[in-house]
């Protein structure tokens, strides 16, 4: 068969039986070479067989959809058609349980794909629910690409699992839903493991199972696993089809029965039967067979043996060196000792790799090796200074390994100038069989087409190879990359590298990819045309799987052998006859043969979960108990780990198993067993059942912290993308009815409960009418007696609502009371006058009620009291009795018809007194009802017959009359007042010689309650601004003949107070809705004394602009919630660490939740949320004119908590109610409210008080007291008497003694502490100690700094309770020294910090400092110590701890972070910042850029993340602008703050912001704009190209906004003017009496200044806008810009 060269004869009868792969019986041989030396020559040019074409067959075409031309086929044709075998091996398939065994490439996924289209039919209308089916890829690389093929040839709903995804931290909901979405899983056996293990999934749902690689299923493999624990133990089994090139499952077979059992062993496993198709069915045409071709080395020439011994005696000096350091540790430092010993190992690790490289690869390759060990030297960081030096010595040894191998100075001279050729191979530099490699290489040409594998052993051997490649100048033309696994703890490369290397690849950009076995199996690169064995195979399937890679026609299987060595001659030998042994075992199988069944279920203890079915077994219960330890609480000083002991008892041993000390429990040992391995699973089993009983592993056996949050928001999650309690969801609620201001006195006589309201303005000479506010219902004493500001333009008005006790009206008061409001507040705000059917109707006449008996009080004047003795209710009754008049007389005389002047009779004209009288008495007016002195009628109230309209007469103009010229619209053709009454109304004067009145005219009422003089009150000048305005604002003047006007006997100083109702109304009735709130709360909680005002300031939201919103009792109930939950979470479950603790915590107080507590208990219908409108306020009594109709389909006032209700519509007005109650409000403001609300009772009644609202609320918070005394008891059993003098010294520095010296000794322990089995650290006590300091600190500022800004204060607490604050007061309390830990780092640690501290000069940290957590946690945990010792004392605690803390930062000491306060300084001024980051190690930079008008500023900061870097950099940015005189208000005042910053670029209040859209009309203005777009370089050559802009409200300015912002252009400044005109004027498409029209100024770096003035709006914005665009434009005209089409 083999013809060989003389010096080869030797080994020509071993290489005989190295005979190619047999594909038959019948073909025994299929391929034969020449070898001759180091070449090959194909003898027969037919080797690949000539079988005859396959027929067509009439089933292909049903198959024809499978074809897809985007996914890469399996099999070598450009669609699929399934040939004949794989039709034979789908039809055997289907019939049963199959082991497909078939060459690579032969297209094994198409039969399945084949397979699953088939079966997928039946998935959907399964009567017996949801089935699925699973396909099992053994590595995330064919997870990937076999979903790929499945998703691309089905219909079916496919998705991908591996552990990437975080699978493993999924719930069993998430995997309920992946099961309802999908019809196909495609996942790594684990994945699937773990889940039937979690009883996540059962096979109950699995109707088709298939294994790809299912040779895998061996040993302790996930397939062997899936099989034996869950599949043979399965009542409901799935259909198995496995897919394999190679089913021996061992390293070979020794025998035909050998063959056999190992192909029996994995079909009893399996439950299925191996099937293979014979050759002659077409299976050679149909997969590219790979020539194997042998390529023989000389043998590898032993290295230079001083050149080995010297590196040998350097690392063993090394190795000594380490070992010293690593001996002169102190004992108890453990983590430091196991670095130095990782470090040890590590330097073994690396010697022996660069032996293996100079005894196998060559100097170069070895001199590559120490520079790939160099460069993955470890990275030094915060690490204690004997590691440090440890790892210098380490870099010796490779330093010095590297001199080694340079040698004398020609030898470096050899290694700088690479030689690919005999003279390298001379010198030693590359061994014989790398030289061979680059001969197989060079034998490529320069063809870069190829693609080729070349498989090696060891990894450092792929990268040294690949390194050395890049340097032979003739190999230059290949690009060389490697491919390892990423399991690897040194140079392993991650998942996404390893599929980036593996797509370049595929793609080509990659030609030579070196590989470790990592991409042996599946792994699909059709283009592959050779595969080279730099080591050879160790197994059958190996050597299958690897020959298999080659997948182009006419490509090479080479494999590399040391010419002489019958040792590799004797190894491919058997491996190639175990091929061949296999091939016919598989040939035999007949296809309806059945599976011997036999007993293949695990015997292995195990221990279930009866609730849910999940399991762990023995050889499972290891992973587990590691799992739990990973999920306890650690920081970097403690890892926590389960520690083994082993104890030996005569021939059997027992294992002890030591947790952590905040585990469940810390100590349990195991059953016996014959060896220690199998003691250690027996008590991890024992110790998972005992941490089910304790709670610590949930029902799926998972640890319990692990759960997603129970009990959240129902079905709606599935609708919306944001949760209840975010700021982006919307939801409409509904409004609750007040009770207080219902009645049901009707027209009868009736008792009222009685409400004295006096006014008392600013200005003393203005006088307010005192009035009554009469009520069926008694109010609280705090509603029905309170003072309220009320703001007005000029002046401020202070009402005094005072209870006066009760009052009788009878029918015919009731009556008249009833009229005079309808008239005065219809009359003021609403319509008197109105069209109905089209004819005008005086209200007052209709026969509709205008009153409703949910809103029913009356509001009456009360007689002056400048004659009164004493403060008495006197109704003003004469006053009430004129208006009743009037209302009678408008019924007979209201002018409501307009007629036709000529048919206007004379008795339908006004009627008065004889015209002589008029002229006879000048002093007398004739008024529609009747004639008064023209003194008497100066400021008298009236109402004119032809408008319904009230006015209030000023005086009568001198030397006017109705003949008089006309002065209202010049545009209509009016000759006298008279002429104008007579065209417009009909009316023909009878008194047109009487002077004209002039009169007040009524208006709106306003908002009074907002203090518009402290809006925005950090402008500078904004008071000032306002009184030009006041001043300059016309007052609604109005003249008008006297007879027109009905009389009343009112005054002004009545009708005045009518504009201050609505809005003390509204404040009442506020305080009314509180209090029925409280009230609903004392009915179930118990009373206490909690003020209304209080729980309206908890129910008011920023959006009301009230002086008072919830934010501030929001902050502190936020602290309290916090305070209350940890209390009865640490005491309530002592066995629980403190991340359970946490994540208890977290779920009780997150937004979802309280948001859930708030609906469930209503809050949301009390809730105000948006500024009173007055023109919506309506009192009893007057019809609204501003109607406001529900459009969200609801009867009812309340709104269900429905999906349909919820929306992330960012245009959506919020708090906006429409006449029924409904608003939308934000999903958090709910959420905000129930922290407030606890707040206020907090404040009002203390933590009982506060306990009591959170019972009602549903909140689990209560402490039972008995559980204080168990905690205690727990710690007395601590022995402390070891560290007594210690704790004794630290209580002297705490000033407080501990009655429980173990509380104090838990709060101090490290869990790096090293005493085994003390079962406690203070990770629990510091869980609770947050809690602690955060409720006292933030009470502490809510109580002293009640005027500071809600904003300000968080800011104050942010700065306050902090680690880094925490910290420092440790070391300045000289705590740290008392920490008892075994960690050299950490010691080392905080021995750097203290000495940092010492340096400070302030009393903040850099931001590229951090304190050590360790320090912040010991002072919360030693808090909490103090707490639990007084049981519950704060007030102990706080006087502890005040004194440690102090100096407690104030409003005028808070320094915001400078990153924070650049940006808050930036946004003021207009100026965007540029930020950019790079990574070096371990080190981030960051630079940032910042544009002024005539400077661009840069900053560099470096830090351990880009938080901290971009920190230090805004700090230098800060210092920048401050020698500009350009500071932030936030900054603390020192000498360089006051700068005079007039060189600076914008020096007006250029750094206090306003409002937006507020213009103050100084070219400053700046305003923050929309994030609309990245910024981009500045310095960008290319003209920047807009998108089109949008001509809707607010489009132009954010275009330009945009555009600054990604040019780094300082923000446009607007100054808006105010044009007014007696007359309308055109503006833009409308008429009007206002304009605004705005000058605009933009500032181009380095360009000067633009400013141009928009044209005229009808409001200021949309002023702005046409100033942006007219910028625009002219930006454009100037090519700075393009805009687009």
């Amino acid at each position: 068969m083999l013809v060989l060269n003389t010096k080869d004869s030797e080994s020509v009868l071993k290489v005989q039986e190295f005979d190619s792969r047999k594909k038959s019986p019948e073909k025994r041989c299929r391929k034969s070479f020449f070898v001759s030396g180091a070449s090959v020559v194909q003898e027969n040019s037919e080797a690949m067989g000539s079988a005859e074409e396959a027929k067509t067959n009439p089933l292909k075409r049903s198959f024809e959809a499978l074809s897809s031309s985007q996914s890469e086929p399996m099999d070598t044709e450009a669609s699929f058609i399934p040939r004949d075998y794989q039709l034979k091996v789908y039809e055997v398939g289907m019939r049963r349980n199959t082991i497909a065994v078939l060459e690579t490439g032969a297209g094994k996924t198409m039969i399945a794909v084949m397979m699953i289209k088939e079966i997928g039919k039946s998935l959907k209308n399964d009567n017996g629910g949801k089935k699925l089916i699973v396909f099992l890829a053994p590595t995330v690389h064919l997870v990937h690409q076999q979903y790929k093929e499945i998703q691309s040839h089905t219909e079916l709903d496919v998705e991908e699992y591996y552990g990437a995804r975080g699978v493993d931290e999924w719930s069993a909901e998430i995997w309920e839903k992946e099961i309802n979405e999908h019809d196909v899983l495609v996942m790594t056996p684990q994945i699937l493991l773990d889940a039937l293990r979690k009883a996540y999934l059962s096979f109950t749902v699995c109707c088709f199972l298939i294994l790809d690689e299912c040779h895998r299923a061996t040993g302790s493999h996930p397939y062997a696993r899936i099989m034996k624990e869950f599949y043979h133990k399965s009542t409901q089994r799935p259909k198995i089809f496995g897919m394999t090139a190679s089913p021996v499952i061992r390293k070979g077979v020794s025998s035909a029965i050998d063959s056999e059992e190992q192909i029996r062993e994995l079909e009893t496993l399996l439950d299925s039967q191996v099937y293979t198709v014979e050759d002659s069915i077409g299976l050679g045409e149909c997969i590219p067979s790979a020539t194997t071709i042998c390529r023989f080395y000389d043998p590898i020439q032993p290295p230079n043996l001083e050149m080995k011994v010297k590196v040998e005696s350097s690392w063993s000096k090394f190795d000594a060196i380490l070992l010293d350091f690593q001996k002169s540790l102190p004992s108890q430092y453990k983590d430091a000792d196991d670095k130095c010993k990782m470090l040890r190992d590590r330097l073994a690790n690396d010697h022996s790799k660069i032996l293996f490289c100079l005894e196998n690869l060559g100097l170069l390759c070895a001199y590559e090796a120490v520079k790939v060990c160099l460069e993955n030297a470890p990275k030094l960081q915060e690490e204690c200074q004997v590691y440090k030096e440890s790892v210098v010595q380490y870099e010796n040894f490779l330093q010095e390994v590297i001199s080694i191998i340079e040698g004398p100075d020609e030898h470096k001279k050899l290694l700088s100038v690479v030689l690919g050729g005999s003279d390298a191979l001379a010198t030693g530099q590359i061994s014989s069989k790398l030289h061979e490699l680059l001969e197989i290489f060079r034998s490529f040409g320069k063809e870069t087409e190829v693609l080729c594998i070349i498989f090696v052993e060891r990894i450092i051997a792929a990268k040294v190879i690949e390194r050395v490649m890049k340097k032979i100048a003739d190999l230059s033309h290949f690009n060389v990359s490697y491919l390892t696994g990423s399991n690897s703890s040194v140079g392993g490369l991650t998942p996404k590298a390893q599929t980036e290397i593996l797509e370049s690849f595929r793609l080509g950009k990659v030609n030579l990819l070196f590989s470790t076995d990592v991409v042996e199996e599946g792994i699909h690169v059709a283009k592959c045309s050779s595969v080279i064995r730099f080591d050879l195979p160790k197994t059958v399937r190996s050597y299958v799987q690897s020959r298999g890679r080659a997948r182009q026609k006419d490509s090479q299987y080479i494999i590399m052998l040391e010419r002489g060595n019958s040792k590799q001659i004797d190894h491919m030998s058997y491996i190639t006859r175990s091929e061949n042994s296999m091939t016919n075992t598989t040939m035999k199988r007949h296809p309806d043969d059945s599976v011997v069944k036999t007993s293949v279920t695990d015997e292995a203890l195990a221990y279930v979960s009866e609730s849910t079915g999940a399991s762990v077994t023995a050889s499972s219960s290891i992973s587990l108990i590691q799992r739990y330890c990973q999920k306890l609480p650690g920081d970097k000083y403690f890892i926590p780990k389960p520690k083994f002991e082993q104890l030996v008892e005569g021939s059997l041993c027992r294992c002890k198993l030591i947790l952590p000390p905040n585990a469940a429990f810390q100590t349990i040992i195991g059953p016996e067993a014959r060896n220690f391995h199998v003691a250690k699973q027996l008590v991890c089993l024992d110790a998972c059942k005992k941490l089910h009983v304790m709670g610590a592993l949930n029902d799926h056996l998972l640890p319990s912290n692990e759960e997603s949050p129970q009990n959240d928001s129902t079905s709606n999650s599935k609708v919306l993308a944001s949760r209840a309690g975010t700021t982006k969801r919307k939801e409409l609620h509904g409004s609750i009815s007040i009770r207080m201001l219902s009645g049901t006195w009707g027209d009868d006589s009736a008792i009222f409960h009685a409400y004295r309201m006096d006014f008392s303005c600013s200005i003393a000479e203005q006088k307010y009418s005192s009035f009554v506010l009469l009520l069926e219902s008694k109010l609280d004493d705090d509603v029905g007696n309170i003072e309220v500001e009320l703001y007005l333009l000029s002046k401020f008005v202070r009402a005094f609502v005072s209870s006066c006790g009760q009052i009788h009206l009878d029918a015919q008061q009731v009556a008249k009371a009833k009229c005079f409001q309808e008239l005065i507040f219809n009359g003021l705000f609403g319509k008197l006058f109105f069209k109905s059917s089209g004819v005008r109707k005086f209200l007052l006449q209709t026969e509709d009620s205008l009153w409703d008996s949910s809103n029913m009080y009356l509001l009456l004047p009360l007689e002056s009291e400048e004659t009164a003795s004493e403060r008495t209710l006197k109704i003003n009754w004469m006053g009430i009795e004129s208006c009743v008049s009037a209302v009678e007389f408008l019924k007979k005389n209201a002018w409501l018809n307009f007629q036709r002047p000529e048919a206007i009779d004379e008795k339908s004209s006004t009627h008065a007194s004889d015209p002589i009288t008029t002229k006879l008495n000048s002093d007398i007016i004739h008024l529609a009802n009747r004639s008064a002195s023209a003194d008497s009628i100066k400021e008298m109230v009236v109402v004119a017959i032809h408008t319904g309209r009230i006015y209030s007469i000023l005086y009568a103009v001198a030397d006017t009359s109705a003949e008089s010229p006309f002065e209202g619209d010049p545009e209509a053709s009016y000759s006298s007042y008279a002429d104008y009454y007579h065209k417009k109304y009909g009316i023909v004067l009878k008194y047109p010689e009487q002077p004209l009145l002039l009169l007040k005219q009524s208006h709106n009422s306003h908002n009074l309650l907002v203090d518009f003089r402290n809006e925005g009150a950090s402008l500078k000048h904004k008071p000032e601004d306002i009184r030009k305005k006041v001043v300059g604002k016309p007052q609604q003047h109005a003249r008008m003949p006297p007879e027109l006007l009905v009389s009343t006997d009112i005054r002004t100083d009545v009708l005045k107070p009518f504009y201050l109702l609505p809005s003390l109304m509204h404040r009442i009735e506020s305080l009314m809705l509180s209090s029925q709130l409280k009230e609903e709360i004392s009915s179930r909680a118990g009373h206490f004394e909690i003020s209304s005002s209080l729980i309206l300031e908890a129910l008011t939201t920023l959006r009301c602009n009230e002086t008072f919103s919830m934010e501030r009792l929001e902050l502190l109930g936020d602290s309290v919630l916090k305070y209350a939950v940890s209390c009865h979470l640490f005491l309530k479950y002592p066995k629980k660490h403190e991340g359970q603790l946490s994540s208890h915590r977290s779920r009780i107080v997150s937004n979802s939740a309280l948001h859930k507590f708030g609906t469930n208990c209503k809050l949301q219908e009390y809730i105000r949320d948006c500024a009173f409108d007055p023109r919506r306020w309506t009192a009893p009594g007057q019809r609204s004119i501003w109607p406001s109709p529900c459009r969200h389909g609801l009867d009812c006032m309340e709104v269900p908590l429905d999906s349909k209700f919820f929306s992330e519509d960012t245009k959506l007005l919020l708090g906006k109610t429409c006449d029924r109650g409904h608003r939308w409000m934000g999903s958090k403001t709910v959420s905000d409210c129930v922290e407030a609300l606890i707040g206020a009772y907090y404040v009002g009644g203390g933590l009982t008080a506060a306990l009591s609202l959170m019972k009602w609320l549903g909140v689990e918070a209560e402490v039972e007291l008995s559980l204080i005394d168990d905690a205690i008891r727990v710690a007395s059993l601590y022995s402390y008497a070891p560290k007594a003098e210690d704790i004794g010294i630290l209580e002297s520095k705490l000033g407080y003694i501990f009655s429980t010296k173990g509380l104090l000794l838990e709060a101090i322990t490290h869990a790096t502490e090293p005493e085994q089995g003390i079962g406690y650290c203070y990770q629990r006590l510091e869980f609770l100690g947050d809690a602690v300091l955060d409720i006292l600190i933030t009470l502490h500022l809510y109580e002293n700094h009640k005027n500071v800004d809600p904003g300000d204060l968080t800011d104050l607490r942010s700065a306050s309770v902090n680690n880094d604050n925490f910290a420092i007061a440790a070391v300045k309390g000289n705590l740290h020294l008392h920490l008892q830990h075994s960690s050299l780092y950490l010691e080392n640690q905080i021995s750097e910090f203290v000495k940092h501290v010492a340096e400070m000069s302030t009393t903040v940290l850099t931001p590229d400092t951090k304190g050590p957590k360790v320090l912040g946690d010991l002072v919360e945990s030693i808090t909490g110590a103090i707490l639990i010792d007084s049981r519950l004392n704060l007030d102990i605690v706080w006087k502890v701890f005040k004194p440690l803390l102090s100096p407690i930062v104030t409003p005028d000491k808070l320094e915001l972070p400078p990153s924070r306060e650049l940006i808050e300084l930036c946004d003021s001024l207009g100026y965007f910042i540029k930020e950019h980051f790079t990574a070096n190690g371990d080190i981030v930079q960051a630079e940032l850029k910042l544009q002024l008008e005539n400077v661009l500023l840069e900053a560099q900061g470096c830090g351990p993340n880009r938080k901290a870097a971009k920190g230090m950099a805004a700090l230098r940015l800060l210092k920048e602008l401050e020698l500009r005189g350009i500071t932030s208000s936030k900054r603390r005042k020192t000498d360089t703050d006051n700068v005079d910053t007039a060189s600076s670029p914008r020096s007006d209040d250029n750094i206090r912001s306003q409002p937006d859209g507020e213009a103050s009309g100084s070219a400053t203005e700046k305003r923050k704009p929309p994030e609309a777009s990245r910024a981009h370089d500045s310095k960008t050559a290319d003209v920047p190209v807009l998108p089109p802009i949008d001509m809707k409200k607010g489009g132009p300015r954010t275009s330009l906004y945009a555009l600054c912002k990604k040019l780094q252009w300082p923000m446009p400044a607007f100054d808006p003017m105010e044009q007014k005109s007696r007359t309308p004027i055109q503006i833009g498409d409308t008429m009007g009496f206002i304009s605004f029209k705005s000058q605009i100024g933009l500032t181009i770096p380095d360009c000067g200044k633009i400013e141009l003035i928009g044209e005229a709006r009808a409001d200021k914005k949309s002023s702005f806008d046409s100033a942006a665009l007219v910028m625009l434009y002219e930006l454009e005209r100037r090519g700075k810009i393009i805009i687009g089409e």
